[in-house]
């Protein structure tokens, strides 16, 4: 879980807040001379153009008439959005694939959730025929599917996606100095109030002690993004079994390893929020050996997960916790 850090300023920042993408969002700025009113309006404009683009919620939006179609004439922001996600399909093996809304329908975790439990091997197993990021064609403006039944889900990327958006109209309208979060995908540029980096609040175990109760670590961020995943916030119990909303691509199993949280910083939000998808399911090793294979993509990642006796521990990459 991430939260924006408070403290003494010099002056207090504008905060503008509410709901979108069934979420929450909060942006801090530091400006003079905005008319702060016009400039919430313009995000909320900017909140309706991506959801008629990639919100499944919405009846007639671009991912839901290419889920019941061929082919759809791409707008701007799937096209970026879908670019990057085949991206990142592709040099994570698929562990993050946009094509695995049939899944997380099946587990009860989509648009129309339900509670009918583990689904039958058999299910799954039918279900991935559908699903691969191979199966997805992009060809000028059009995204095309290879074969029926390919459906996307864009929603474990495109909060990030619109942190980033938010944060180029706040650069566009003069303001350098912010901090964009949506849903807990963050974006953070220049400084706050007090000519320092942004603080952002990360919830952790202790590194030492008996204390079960976390504590905050305090990352801070200057010109970077952060992204959380974890399996608190949607799951249920099946047979002594937390199965979690992080569905694995490649098995078609539900997220019901030993990790609570994976947080990672990069250089835009988009990435951050692929990102943690993908290192979720790779688990605690493999996903750290993945950031330092990759130093190109700049990635760090911090864990919170159950060692073999069930302690809540802590592992990250070196320079998770570096100075901006």
């Amino acid at each position: 879980m991430i939260c924006i850090a408070t403290g003494a300023a010099a002056q207090e920042p504008v905060t503008l807040q509410g709901q979108a993408q069934g979420t929450y969002y909060i942006i801090k700025f530091i400006a003079t001379g905005h008319d702060t009113a016009m400039l919430h309006e313009d995000i909320r404009d900017i909140f309706q153009d991506i959801d008629r683009s990639l919100s499944l919620y919405h009846s007639g939006s671009l991912i839901n008439r290419f889920n019941k179609g061929p082919k759809v004439v791409m707008d701007d922001h799937m096209r970026a959005v879908v670019k990057k996600a085949q991206e990142v399909s592709k040099l994570t093996d698929g562990s993050f694939d946009i094509t695995v809304k049939p899944l997380v329908d099946l587990w009860g975790f989509g648009v129309t959730p339900h509670k009918n439990g583990r689904p039958s091997a058999e299910a799954i197993r039918r279900t991935l025929r559908v699903v691969g990021y191979q199966n997805l064609i992009i060809r000028a403006k059009y995204l095309i599917k290879k074969k029926d039944g390919v459906e996307i889900d864009c929603n474990g990327i495109a909060q990030g996606f619109t942190s980033d958006v938010l944060g180029r109209f706040l650069q566009s309208r003069g303001i350098r100095d912010f901090l964009v979060d949506v849903g807990g995908e963050l974006v953070a540029s220049g400084v706050n109030a007090r000519g320092l980096p942004w603080s952002v609040g990360i919830e952790r175990p202790p590194a030492a002690g008996n204390v079960e109760e976390p504590v905050q670590a305090i990352l801070q961020l200057r010109d970077r993004a952060v992204a959380t995943s974890g399996n608190y916030r949607r799951f249920f119990d099946d047979g002594g079994t937390r199965f979690a909303h992080t569905i694995d691509p490649k098995t078609g199993e539900a997220l019901h390893n030993n990790i609570i949280t994976v947080t990672v910083t990069a250089p835009d939000a988009i990435t951050a929020d692929a990102y943690d998808n993908a290192l979720i399911l790779l688990g605690v090793e493999k996903g750290l050996q993945f950031v330092q294979q990759h130093p190109k993509l700049k990635l760090e990642a911090y864990y919170i997960f159950k060692d073999a006796e069930g302690r809540i521990t802590e592992r990250h990459s070196p320079n998770f916790f570096a100075a901006p």
